[in-house]
């Protein structure tokens, strides 16, 4: 073997293992945590938002299908749970890709997608993504749900009476609860937000004075044994929903008044409409803002002096 020979094969095997590497690597990384709830119940986390599995006969009935290019690393968290994964049934909380992402991939495989009507509106149609000022196209066909509800209803899977309903404009305009009666577990998407900054997705039609109506409907669905999953963050009780609903409702009284006094959001941000709260943002900023602008979006339902 010559130099030039023996380098390219020295350096092609350390670009082999250098791939090697950074694959096992970026595996690793995607690998799912699991968070068992009981002995037919677990929490899948890091595919970008959570996934909630529940385990049946027919395989797995499924709460959100996590982000856009997780397909594969839920798979493997669903055969390290019990060795399969057919997922037979897919619930979707709302239509983010965080929550969507693998609709396509299990639609296709079979599993009948249920969501709230608008949820389906959303994933099935092209739409304006004001943040990134672009259109964003629909959905393939085989994301879309194959079962919609309006308000509420029931289903049973794998021994569990499971009631859904409707969250209006918690997060986002098609929001939705699943709530697992027999093992009490309660499915809610971003409607609830424990460690992160609660989300308002003005132009989809979230805003305040929903997320305040959803959270007081979540916390009379739950009580002080209930395991609530929300789409980010660890499994949490009824308090935390309870905590989020007060600090929520005193930044609305505030923020309310001062849309009376003619403020803009820069000028809640400069009087401080965010502090003195028990809990803190990480980005202030942006909430106040997507606040400001949903409660514009919603100024009928304020007072009737606001116009």
């Amino acid at each position: 073997m010559d130099r030039r020979s023996f380098l390219q094969g020295a350096l092609g095997g350390l670009a082999g293992a250098s791939v090697a590497r950074l694959a096992s690597a970026a595996s690793s990384a995607q690998a799912p945590g699991i968070a068992h709830l009981n002995d037919k119940m677990a929490v899948l986390t890091g595919l970008k938002d959570n996934v909630l599995a529940l385990s049946t006969a027919e395989g797995w009935l499924l709460v959100d299908s996590g982000g856009p290019g997780y397909t594969g690393a839920l798979r493997a968290g669903l055969r390290r749970l019990d060795g399969g994964a057919n997922v037979h049934t897919l619930l979707n909380t709302h239509w983010h890709l965080d929550q969507t992402g693998s609709n396509a991939a299990l639609g296709e495989g079979g599993a009948t997608i249920v969501s709230q009507a608008k949820t389906k509106a959303w994933i099935s149609t092209e739409h304006y993504d004001p943040d990134g000022d672009r259109y964003d196209e629909a959905m393939p066909k085989e994301a879309w749900p194959t079962r919609v509800f309006y308000s509420t209803g029931t289903m049973t899977a794998g021994g569990e009476h499971i009631d859904y309903g409707y969250l209006a404009e918690a997060h986002t305009d098609g929001d939705a609860y699943y709530y697992f009666r027999d093992s009490n577990v309660l499915a809610v998407g971003h409607a609830a937000s424990p460690v992160e900054d609660p989300q308002l997705d003005w132009y989809a039609g979230g805003w305040l004075g929903g997320r305040l109506d959803a959270l007081a409907l979540l916390c009379k669905l739950a009580n002080d044994q209930t395991r609530i999953v929300p789409a980010y963050g660890p499994v949490v009780s009824r308090s935390a929903l309870t905590a989020e609903h007060d600090v929520l409702q005193v930044i609305y009284a505030r923020m309310v008044d001062l849309v009376r006094k003619g403020y803009s959001a820069q000028d809640m941000l400069d009087t401080g409409v965010m502090k003195g709260l028990s809990r803190t943002w990480k980005d202030p900023k942006t909430f106040v803002y997507a606040a400001f602008k949903g409660l514009w979006g919603h100024q009928e339902a304020l007072a009737p002096n606001i116009v």
